[in-house]
């Protein structure tokens, strides 16, 4: 029986690109190239040395978005894995992160039923067009599923039944072993993601695309209407002013010059 491992994985604008609309407040992604997510992309090279290593692993990328987010799912199929499978359709258009997850587990179900049980979901630690760290998580809690963030050290066991890792704290790590089947979400210290290879990107490519009757989602769970979130504006913040130096003989003077300044901005 194949140990199945799912990647949550999304395609999102190229954060270097990104520009404002000052008047609307939001994004302008007219022409702006779409990439696969950074912490996605150390989920999926998880996955992949978990395959390399062992027999009968199968890898399976499962993503929300438009139709053009099938290049993200080529780009992870020609890294190595087995298959893509995007969940497409206007009714799940405009989702925050609850109805995402609500959604990605619908997809998840529907897995099951046709390629057998999961045994482990790794996913980003957050989208880069987001940053909520939220839809893993979710994930995890609709499937009652033991589930470790920020993991920046991984190692499974021979018999694939439990995970060891690291999990980044502010001052440290926590170490933790959990059993699978369980929910990883990974951040960029964790590996170095391999590139696309070429019998990966010549090689057959299975890519699946799911409506939301094929994953039979409650449509009163998904969609812009049923998000409880709501994005009034975003905005870049105002460039910071000119910073002024200071200049001496002696590390006295330049010391008696700081505290004239900040006395006369009545910071001390």
């Amino acid at each position: 029986m194949a140990f199945n491992i799912i990647v949550c994985a999304k395609q999102v604008p190229d954060t270097n690109e990104i520009r404002i609309n000052p008047e609307t407040g939001t994004l302008i992604r007219d022409g702006v190239p779409s990439i696969l997510n950074n912490d996605d992309n150390n989920a999926l090279e998880t996955a992949l040395e978990i395959k390399d290593k062992y027999d009968d692993v199968v890898v399976s990328v499962i993503s929300m978005g438009p139709p053009q987010a099938q290049d993200m799912l080529f780009e992870c199929v020609a890294k190595g894995a087995d298959r893509g499978i995007l969940i497409s359709d206007r009714a799940v258009g405009g989702s925050d992160t609850w109805a995402t997850s609500n959604a990605i587990e619908a997809g998840i179900k529907k897995f099951e039923k046709e390629f057998g049980k999961v045994n482990l979901i790794l996913a980003g630690r957050q989208a880069i067009d987001g940053d909520t760290a939220q839809v893993g998580p979710q994930i995890a809690e609709k499937f009652g599923l033991p589930q470790v963030t920020y993991v920046e050290e991984f190692k499974i066991s021979d018999d694939l039944k439990t995970v060891n890792v690291h999990r980044q704290m502010e001052d440290g790590y926590e170490e933790i072993e959990v059993k699978t089947p369980c929910m990883l979400t990974c951040i960029k210290e964790l590996n170095d993601p391999r590139y696309m290879n070429m019998k990966g990107i010549f090689g057959e490519k299975e890519i699946i695309i799911w409506n939301a009757k094929d994953i039979e989602v409650d449509l009163n769970k998904v969609g812009l209407e049923a998000s409880p979130t709501n994005v009034f504006r975003s905005f870049t913040p105002a460039p910071k002013g000119k910073g002024e130096i200071l200049e001496g003989d002696t590390e006295n003077q330049i010391a008696q010059k700081l505290m004239i300044g900040l006395k006369g901005k009545h910071v001390i």
